[in-house]
């Protein structure tokens, strides 16, 4: 047996950790860059977190022009931002782009060179500058996990830079800061985690050799995983509608923290799988928003590798509530799919990819990209070369599951 965890040298979770923030920072450095956004910025939770640190360190500048999906001019903004400030800590405040974002400023203020130089697994040549990493979203798991998904102008697709040097050194997760989050940021941002657990926990089980924990990042599912991603599917199952219903109901802002979190530790390991391969070169021709994508795709593509994965996702039916008593792994396999679609409905995920403005003619095109995101298509538990991705692509277009048509 051949397993590796990963993950910040502290994780803390809870209502009210955001106070230990400046002393963390203070810890790792003297002159600090803040990275967050301009919303963020104007809310008094983000500015006390900004003014608290600084009055703990000789330094500290805030860079607030993060916009989503990491276009890479940010990035040479923000580098551009700590060289300024001669940075010797980063601390990221706010969801997933931020965080990021942070991570690729600390790649090259400490290696050097342009984000392309690190697409992919293991680039990254070394340690860089510390990250302490502070989610305002119940999402992406950023705070937690070895990668930086950017946003490439000569791309049609999304890049990811993956590697344990950017897992950010300290994580800290108060749902307190999640309070202020938009009903539909938290239903993207809360069915991206929700896929995180999922994809994780049906990934193909891989055999790896020795060097393989090194050279990759993504090693597909393992029983460490599949604890996490269980956990984060209970969580976000029980809460994911009540805290987009009531950001008020501070029971689920709480749950959907933990579940993120959770979620990210599983996939840090697992790593994601076809709905996130598909979502890059959709998300980046429908300028639609990441969790929007992948939650739209999850049903169509766990649907077409049911057969290979119906006892997972059986248990997946039990764990989120459902009641699978007397039925079969397949029966119960529908029950979470039919589940999924209304959960999908309830926070207003579209139904189809049509409903988002992507042409049918695309469709095998977006097929092809998708195939060659290797390190997240090796995960799909059900074929994945590119018939297979267009099938599940014109599933998902004409909102029919594929085991209709057969």
């Amino acid at each position: 047996m051949l397993e590796t965890v990963r993950g910040p040298r502290q994780l803390i979770v809870g209502e009210g950790v955001a106070q230990n923030i400046p002393r963390v920072v203070a810890e790792y450095g003297s002159r600090v860059l803040i990275v967050t956004d301009r919303v963020l910025l104007g809310q008094p939770a983000v500015a006390e977190i900004v003014a608290a640190v600084r009055d703990k360190v000789e330094v500290a500048e805030v860079f607030s022009d993060a916009t989503p999906d990491v276009p890479l001019t940010d990035v040479a903004l923000a580098v551009a931002a700590a060289a300024e400030v001669d940075a010797d800590v980063l601390l990221a405040v706010g969801g997933g782009t931020v965080i990021d974002l942070a991570k690729m400023v600390g790649v090259i203020r400490r290696h050097g060179g342009t984000p392309r130089d690190y697409y992919g697994e293991s680039k990254v040549p070394g340690p860089t500058i510390p990250l302490v990493a502070v989610p305002t979203t119940s999402g992406t798991g950023s705070e937690l996990t070895p990668v930086s998904v950017l946003t490439d102008p000569d791309r049609e697709l999304k890049v990811g830079v993956s590697s344990v040097h950017i897992v950010p050194d300290f994580a800290i997760v108060d749902p307190v800061l999640t309070y202020t989050c938009p009903a539909t940021v938290t239903a993207h941002s809360g069915i991206d985690a929700f896929c995180h657990a999922v994809e994780s926990y049906t990934a193909r089980p891989r055999a790896h050799g020795p060097r393989d924990p090194v050279e990759q990042v993504f090693l597909g599912r393992n029983p460490i995983t599949d604890h996490y991603a269980l956990r984060a599917a209970e969580r976000i199952a029980r809460s994911l509608r009540r805290a987009v219903k009531d950001p008020g109901d501070t029971e689920a802002r709480a749950d959907m923290s933990y579940g993120s979190m959770l979620a990210g530790l599983a996939f840090s390991h697992a790593g994601n799988a076809a709905p996130h391969a598909l979502q890059y070169p959709i998300g980046a021709a429908t300028h639609t928003p990441h969790g929007l994508g992948v939650g739209l795709l999850l049903p169509y593509a766990l649907d077409a590798a049911k057969d290979a994965i119906s006892d997972r996702l059986a248990i997946l039916a039990r764990v989120c509530g459902l009641d699978v008593t007397g039925a079969s792994d397949a029966e119960a396999a529908d029950m979470f799919l039919a589940w999924l679609g209304e959960l999908l409905a309830d926070i207003g995920i579209p139904r189809t990819l049509a409903d988002i403005g992507v042409a049918r003619a695309d469709l095998p095109r977006f097929a092809k990209m998708a195939n060659g995101v290797t390190r997240l298509i090796q995960n799909h538990p059900g074929p994945a070369d590119t018939a297979s991705l267009t099938a599940i692509l014109e599933a998902a277009w004409t909102g029919k599951a594929l085991h209709q048509h057969q």
